[in-house]
């Protein structure tokens, strides 16, 4: 009997002195945040994915990292696996705006909170994702719009002012917004119009192709093109001088972003405008995560600051870009 109570004080004992120390390991295990990314299909989301991964490591945050190849299965494969790792933050980049309810409904079930990083969703229930870290994709359309109201009043004083455009991802945010906001501005000019559109997929390749299609209908000119991305831009200067045409002098070029190959174009002449969209949100991204792990009430979008960039500034500018 006495040996039996010595036993079970010793064990009180123990879990007394260990109970402390099992808690203190557990308050110091780093943050893990699971993270989705769209893909690799431009300069804008490299510096993007350089941005988180240095700013995790920077915080002290373990990062599980995914590579959606610009495929919507492929995200909602990585959240699920996020889930089931039990992350403590997952956050992404989404590839389109829909399709998202029933996944990440899976993550609020799972008590595990979600952050919108670059991309918006439209979701059915708000409480879906805890805050949206972004660009406002609708002013960028409408700051090129702007640029591009200016432009015609000076350069096209009479006359129609045909536009063609290349639109990024189809059924993505910042395609869907980014014609929104540039078409709204445009209407108060009835001479400018839109004769062709079509989606490049936010890559150079694919400006590039969809560029020569348009340079070879012909059947209206060309004055302006109106390109979701810089990507697609640079390659439609590709196509624009393989046409026997001069970027900027024959059709005028305005893009957003704001990448060093935007940067370049512009000191070369091949480019008018650039609209910046800050892909350097890694360490915004990280305090955001340590916060809502922390129980902190967070806006529910949080805008970065952008400027517009033309090309008599782009010499100047282009030593201090950080992507």
């Amino acid at each position: 009997m006495l040996k039996t109570r010595r036993h079970l004080l010793g064990a009180t004992a123990l879990a007394l002195t260990l109970g402390p120390v099992l808690s203190v390991h557990a308050a110091d295990a780093p943050l893990v945040l699971g993270f989705s990314q769209v893909g690799a299909e431009s300069e804008w989301r490299t510096a993007n994915t350089a941005s988180i991964k240095d700013a995790a490591k920077q915080a002290g945050i373990t990062l599980k990292f995914a590579d959606a190849q610009q495929k919507q299965e492929n995200q909602v494969k990585a959240i699920r696996s996020f889930i089931a790792q039990k992350v403590d933050v997952i956050a992404f980049s989404p590839v389109v705006e829909s399709g998202w309810d029933t996944v990440l409904r899976e993550a609020k079930n799972a008590k595990i909170p979600v952050i919108l990083t670059d991309r918006a969703v439209n979701v059915t229930d708000p409480s879906l994702y805890v805050t949206f870290i972004g660009s406002d994709f609708v002013e960028e359309g409408r700051k090129a719009g702007r640029w591009v109201l200016d432009w015609a009043k000076k350069t096209v004083p009479q006359g129609e002012v045909n536009i063609v455009e290349l639109q990024g991802t189809v059924g993505s945010a910042p395609a869907i917004d980014r014609k929104k906001g540039f078409e709204e501005i445009i209407k108060a000019d009835p001479r400018i119009k839109i004769v062709r559109s079509q989606s490049g997929d936010f890559t150079r390749a694919k400006g590039k192709e969809v560029m020569e299609a348009f340079l070879k209908a012909k059947d209206k000119k060309i004055h302006l093109l109106y390109a979701h991305n810089d990507d697609m831009a640079i390659g439609a200067i590709q196509a624009i001088e393989e046409a026997g045409l001069k970027p900027v002098k024959d059709i005028a070029i305005v893009s957003i972003d704001g990448v060093r190959g935007a940067f370049e174009a512009m000191v070369a002449g091949k480019l008018n405008v650039t609209i910046e969209c800050n892909p350097l949100l890694g360490p915004q991204l990280m305090q955001l995560a340590k916060d809502v792990k922390a129980g902190k009430t967070l806006p529910k979008r949080i805008t970065t600051e952008e400027g517009v960039f033309t090309a008599d500034v782009a010499a100047q500018e282009l030593p201090k870009r950080k992507y």
